[in-house]
């Protein structure tokens, strides 16, 4: 392999996240974290070249947005997942649950609503809170095998006529579904009979594993695309979460004229120039790395499976069709939510994601980041055995 997915990376004094909340978020800051959404790996040389190459030239006043970068992620779409979008339909969001709250405020007015289907990542539903509108939940159904998978019935029973929005997980995080065109087509016929627009985040579209494909919710069908907002980047495969450089794609000429206004009227649409060059060189440079990168994944997920039916058969992992995220069920353990806690946290000194914060259906799950070097994940494996067998 060209990369060295296994070279352990010292982030201290570099205020990374995962690392300089344990204390506020977790009660204790001796815990080994594997909780954010963000890889472990060094970010991909071509990238820190290309940002490298720019600070040579040391001035940074205002700059304009470079059409290269509009071609750049067409092509990286159409390429990746046979979307051929027009450049006009693209704008840049200073991040996407930014690009939510923006959706939120355009579109939803403060008596309307907001659906949302849990368990999902937690910002869906504290972002619309945030701007005082109402969210109306509808939880996936479980199905055998321990995936999910949408309640229609349920979802015509709460949809009414104040629902505005639907925001979507595509693929979904935490379970790691890559959804079926047939599901996708369903979702886009009922919202768009209501007049529901559809976000569908889809910021880990390139990391569909296992074979998966991941499917656009805009090319199912020309309803969908009517309807559809959809947000990508390229942080979560290339590891640039901290330089911001997400984007929407808008094909409806009425959404996209207000929101896209309302994005330049703010000036948030206005990418800084690391943004800029750091999309293009991961979309332009970064196959390799992509393709590398999930199959370290791929192997980091088989080892987790494994260890757990060997050595920790309480729990069980969802193996995800894409993300780095792994779904832990942790129900056979037999702990309370409080126990559970109590065991990641103080017992094996661990810090993941707690089920119940990502809504109805969580409960006894963990998310476990497996974007880590494999030696990282058997120290945290077998922290959590010991902690079991003490």
């Amino acid at each position: 392999m060209k990369y060295d997915f296994d070279r352990i990376i010292d982030r201290s004094g570099t205020n990374a996240l995962k690392y300089s909340v344990l204390k506020e978020r977790y009660g204790r800051d001796d815990l080994l974290p594997l909780w954010v959404a963000d890889l472990d790996f060094e970010t991909p040389r071509f990238i820190t070249d290309a940002l490298r190459k720019r600070l040579e030239h040391s001035l940074f006043g205002y700059t304009t947005t470079p059409q290269e970068l509009w071609t750049t992620i067409a092509n990286w779409v159409y390429e990746h997942h046979g979307w051929k979008v027009c450049e006009d339909w693209i704008t840049y969001i200073p991040g996407v649950m930014k690009g939510v709250g923006s959706v939120v405020n355009v579109f939803v007015k403060p008596d309307e609503k907001v659906i949302i289907q849990p368990p999902v990542y937690y910002p869906f539903r504290l972002t619309p809170q945030g701007n005082e509108r109402e969210v109306v939940f509808n939880p996936l159904k479980r199905v055998e095998g321990g995936s999910y998978e949408i309640d229609f019935e349920n979802l015509a029973a709460v949809a009414d006529e104040k629902c505005r929005l639907l925001i979507l997980s595509n693929p979904h995080n935490p379970a790691g579904i890559c959804w079926s065109r047939e599901t996708l087509v369903r979702l886009a016929d009922f919202c768009y009979e209501r007049n529901i627009i559809v976000i569908s985040d889809e910021i880990h579209c390139d990391l569909a594993l296992f074979g998966n494909k991941h499917i656009p919710f805009a090319t199912v069908s020309d309803k969908a695309a009517q309807i559809s907002i959809t947000f990508g980047a390229p942080s979560k495969t290339f590891n640039t979460a901290g330089i911001v450089n997400s984007y929407a794609i808008v094909p409806n000429d009425t959404l996209r004229r207000r929101l896209f206004k309302w994005l330049d009227a703010n000036e948030f649409s206005e990418p800084p120039i690391f943004s800029t060059i750091a999309i293009i060189a991961a979309f332009k440079k970064g196959e390799a790395w992509r393709r590398e990168l999930i199959s370290y994944i791929e192997d980091n997920i088989r080892f987790v499976e494994d260890y757990l039916s060997k050595y920790i058969p309480g729990i069980k992992a969802l193996r995800p069709q894409a993300t780095f995220l792994v779904w832990l069920d942790c129900r056979g353990l037999n702990l309370d939510h409080k126990g559970l806690i109590d065991l990641f946290v103080n017992k094996a000194r661990l810090a993941l994601n707690d089920g119940e914060m990502f809504g109805k259906g969580g409960e006894g799950y963990m998310r476990l980041n497996v974007g880590a070097p494999r030696e990282v994940l058997k120290k945290a494996m077998d922290q959590l055995r010991q902690a079991l067998e003490s």
